[in-house]
């Protein structure tokens, strides 16, 4: 392993929740509600969309790696002719499909993790990758495998920290636990950088989200339900989230 990619790994492998603390988790701390996830009628259009609008041109089919709901591949209705949705979750992958059926868009979905499914995957003109690099460890086989299966280019899209950096102060306060320095876009650039890769990088600002639930942070935190409105007033205590994002853009 190389010195991009062992620092990435390195920094990645760091913010995973240490065990002891998992083990008194009353559930589990990565439940999301897919819904939550569903694209937006009108997508905001964004250096990603603007992106991948110029790979696609004026036909082509889209491969959309951790799609959740859509939003990145729905994000291109018009050019778009045809996509494919990878996730982990079966869930979001029902949410994916609901969207494509709805858009009229014919579409298939692949269950599993990249790069494990990639081959299930197949190729297509241009691949999106939205908010994904974070979830990754192993970064040199994740981007290789995006790279093979864009005929035109690729689009990746994600924040400038770890986007659940923000709550290291919450896990600090309420297990004692100080997180580690986060992965960045920088720290992203520098393995593409070795792998041979030169991206166009787009840097901007995301609109600020609401507040995030107090019982979803609950259980992201490990916490038990009764300590909710302790989480609550400690949320109200931390500062606004950053939003600051970037995107990633090159050729196949």
């Amino acid at each position: 392993m190389i010195d991009a990619a062992r620092r990435w790994h390195d920094l990645q492998s760091g913010r995973g929740i240490p065990p002891e603390i998992l083990a008194q988790a009353s559930a589990s701390p990565w439940t999301h509600e897919p819904r939550d996830f569903a694209a937006p009628d009108e997508p905001a259009d964004t250096p990603s969309r603007v992106s991948a609008l110029a790979l696609l041109g004026d036909s082509g089919t889209v491969l959309d790696v951790g799609c959740g709901g859509g939003a990145a591949a729905f994000a291109l209705v018009g050019p778009l002719k045809a996509v494919t949705g990878v996730d982990h979750q079966p869930d979001m992958l029902e949410i994916f499909a609901e969207g494509a059926r709805r858009r009229g868009i014919p579409y298939t979905t692949v269950a599993g993790r990249w790069p494990d499914v990639a081959d299930q995957a197949g190729r297509a003109d241009v691949v999106v990758s939205h908010h994904v690099l974070h979830n990754v460890v192993d970064l040199p086989p994740f981007v290789e495998a995006l790279t093979a299966a864009a005929r035109t280019g690729v689009v990746v899209e994600m924040f400038d920290e770890h986007p659940m950096a923000w709550l290291d102060p919450l896990w600090l306060r309420f297990h004692g636990l100080r997180r580690p320095e986060p992965a960045r876009t920088d720290d992203a650039v520098a393995v593409l950088a070795e792998l041979g890769i030169a991206p166009d990088v787009a840097r901007w600002e995301r609109e600020n989200p609401p507040r995030q639930d107090p019982e979803w942070v609950t259980r992201r935190l490990c916490l038990p339900p009764e300590r909710v409105g302790e989480v609550a007033d400690a949320l109200a205590g931390l500062p606004p989230r950053p939003r600051h994002a970037a995107t990633l853009t090159w050729r196949s």
